[in-house]
This record gives structure tokens, sequence and C-alpha cells, in this order.
């Protein structure tokens, strides 16, 4: 799923790429993904791009005339920027925006890739985006000025699902909140509640420094067009039976049906192996 680093990498290619450009035409050809209908996406015609944007993990699309796109990649969705149209064969496009300005007539594509059919975009008053639900309920950025989290995260709640919910802090997702616990050198299940100050500050330093780290990578690795996977730098996410980068012990991981929790044992549990859900129900 595009996270923070991967949704911010993305809006500053095509923020630079597409500024100024003139919109000639909005289709959407996954009608399922248009979730706002007044508007109409005709409305853009003639328009021209005047930011690409990031909030959370959403990406907006800001045209003159005072209209957004407000969109949402979900899990398998990516945001691409071509010189071609895409053919009647092109199956995974849901939305299509054909700008012309500069270097000719290009085609930015709202793809995605799997049968889940996730990804939504909205057209929406400029003006009217941070009222909108998707945005109005987020919590603070995780990025470029993490917060404190006390208070955010004083909560019941293991750090592993309160960070991933986006109204306590927004943009961190699955697979960057197993890089950011590892190098805290938090177990994913501590409750919020019960980190001490010392513990709090280590893991917003965490958080700082492991989205940082991924987005001047992505500066050096990524560039238009943008490939439908990111080259995601990371250590701990799938990496489970791989030796932990810091200590050597093998990674190990708790699966459920649709993520998998990655850790290492040594320096985030204290030796403890915590129960796989998977082979627990095989148990039974």
């Amino acid at each position: 799923m595009p996270e923070l680093p991967e949704v911010e990498m993305t809006a500053r290619l095509l923020d630079s790429a597409l500024r100024g450009a003139r919109i000639e035409s909005v289709l959407a050809p996954g009608i399922n993904a248009l979730r706002t209908f007044e508007p109409p996406l005709s409305a853009l015609a003639g328009e021209r791009v005047e930011a690409v944007r990031r909030r959370g993990k959403h990406l907006i699309l800001d045209a003159s005339g005072g209209l957004s796109l407000l969109m949402h990649l979900m899990s398998a969705g990516r945001l691409q920027l071509y010189h071609k149209r895409a053919g009647p064969r092109d199956r995974t496009s849901r939305l299509l925006v054909r700008v012309d300005g500069g270097s000719g007539e290009r085609e930015l594509r709202l793809r995605e890739f799997g049968s889940k059919q996730a990804a939504w975009v909205k057209l929406l008053p400029t003006d009217q985006i941070e009222q909108d639900e998707a945005i109005a309920g987020l919590g603070p950025e995780a990025w470029p000025e993490t917060p404190p989290l006390g208070e955010l995260l004083d909560v019941p709640r293991p750090l592993h699902a309160a960070l991933r919910d986006q109204h306590v802090i927004a943009g961190i997702g699955r697979s960057w909140v197993d890089e950011i616990l590892w190098e805290a050198k938090l177990s994913p299940y501590k409750r919020g509640a019960d980190l001490d100050e010392a513990e709090a500050e280590r893991l917003r330093a965490a958080i700082a420094a492991n989205l940082s780290r991924a987005l001047a990578h992505y500066e050096q690795a990524v560039a238009l067009p943008i490939p439908d996977k990111l080259p995601m730098p990371l250590l701990i996410h799938r990496h489970q039976g791989e030796p932990c980068p810091r200590c050597e012990t093998a990674l190990r991981a708790v699966h459920f049906e649709d993520y998998v929790i990655a850790y290492c044992p040594h320096c985030q549990t204290d030796g403890r192996v915590l129960k796989d859900r998977r082979l627990s129900r095989l148990l039974r």
C-alpha cells in the first residue's frame, strides 16, 4: 500500500511535471472509483493544474477555477503520468486526466492493480477539501514535523494498531510501522498508554528518521514515469526469517488475514516470540 513516503514522492514528481499544464479532459473509465457527480468531471476541461499535493495518504490535484481532485490510492492504486493515451485494453485505469502543456499531450492515470477496485476519486471545490469526511478526521501529519506522541498515543491500544490509525497520526501504514517500531526498539504489542517519556520520544524520532530516509532514497532512485512498484528501502517488513540488521537474530512475524507484522524478538520483545495467528489456528 502506498504510504506517506510513496505518496509524497508521487506528489512531488507530478507537481513538478504538471504545474501550469492545461487540462483537456477528465474521464472515469472505472466509474465505481468516482464518488462525486456534482460538479461533473467535465468542469475541469480548460482549467490549468495549479498543484499536486499530499494530505496523509491522499493525493490532491488543485486546478484553476477553484476545483480539486481528491484521490486515495488504497492498497493497489498508482497515479502515473504517460506521454501516450491509454489503450482500450488498459483495464487498470480508474481515472484519466489528459493534459497539454510544454512537452505536448500527456495523460495522468489513476491505475489500480488486483481485483478489489477500492481506489477512489472525488471532485470538490478546493475550499471544501479540508471539510470532506476523508480529510477532516485525519490526525496530524507524521512528517515533516512529527508531533509529540504522548497525548496522541495515550490509549490502551497496541502501538502497531495505533500508529496505523489515520485518525491518530496521518501517513503511516503496514510497511513503515514495522520499520519504525524496530528502530525504536518497541514491541508492536506494547500499548501506547504504557510508553514512558523516553520511549515516546524514541518513537517520535524513529518516525521522523524513517520517513525522511525513505524520501531521500526515493529522490535518488525514482523519476518519471513512476514505476508500478517503488523500490521501498525496507529492512524489516516482509523480511521475516532473515537476520536482524542490528543484532542478527532471525526476524519473526505474526500473520493476520490481510497483513503481517514483522519484528525482532531480541531487539523488541525481550527475546519473546509472539504468537503467530496462523499457527494458532492450525493447532486448535
